[in-house]
């Protein structure tokens, strides 16, 4: 599965009163890892930016104003998103900029361009009702660094925000997913022996202590909770007690 994990950062809160994006970061990941592929850009907002918004991200139109316009951007923007799953905290102020600007260069809106859009806010309050659920207070609550946001910035949050995101989402699949496999897996036979570069090896089992036997049980009952009651490995640990 193809993501991407936007924000943007913008010359103030409304659209609709002409306030325009000044920063976007698209930053991909495929199968719940980063690809190494991500766009960042800055842009001329061709307008002067509220003071409540500069002292958000730091930045003033005069910092601005050699940078390209979003048209010139556009096409890139479009071309590097399209067909992904779009993930963004509080989707629907970044989705509102980004159709406003995406309609000036006369591109398809989001909704047409994303296969579909996540908004992680949405997720935090029904997993968390009640809570602080910005991106710092996420950040706090899975233990994600974000010590280095002094201000906001599109590709640092961006990139808080795929952590964020892989933490809120991680159920019985991080045991697979998260993990990169080995680069080769020898075979076993019938025997149970295992077969390395035409040497047989013999399989060692090492059973667990009664203390590795606990935590394994107790991060199993964890792993239940997040995954809302179902944990593939502890219902295969119950139906193996059952068969016995």
């Amino acid at each position: 599965m193809r993501c991407i994990f936007i924000d943007t950062e913008t010359t103030g809160l409304d659209p609709r009163q002409g306030h325009r994006i000044i920063e976007i970061a698209a930053i991909e990941f495929v199968d719940r890892r980063a690809t190494g592929r991500h766009m960042h850009v800055r842009i001329d907002p061709e307008r002067e930016i509220d003071v409540g918004a500069t002292e958000v991200h730091g930045l003033t139109w005069d910092d601005l104003r050699d940078r390209p316009k979003f048209r010139d951007v556009a096409a890139e923007f479009a071309d590097f998103v399209r067909g992904a799953e779009w993930i963004i905290h509080n989707a629907p102020f970044d989705t509102a900029f980004l159709d406003a600007e995406l309609a000036r260069a006369d591109f398809a809106p989001c909704q047409h361009l994303a296969a579909r859009i996540v908004d992680t806010l949405a997720m935090a309050r029904e997993a968390f009702p009640g809570k602080r659920n910005n991106l710092d207070a996420l950040c706090e609550r899975f233990g994600v660094d974000n010590g280095r946001r002094t201000l906001h910035g599109a590709l640092l949050d961006a990139q808080l925000l795929a952590e964020v995101w892989l933490a809120m989402t991680r159920g019985q699949e991080s045991l697979t997913i998260d993990m990169a496999p080995p680069a080769y897996v020898p075979a076993a036979d019938a025997s149970g022996a295992m077969e390395t570069a035409g040497a047989r090896v013999a399989l060692v089992v090492i059973a667990p202590t009664a203390e590795e036997a606990d935590a394994h049980r107790a991060y199993l009952a964890a792993l239940d909770r997040e995954a809302k009651g179902r944990c593939v490995w502890l219902a295969l640990q119950h139906v193996r007690i059952e068969a016995a």
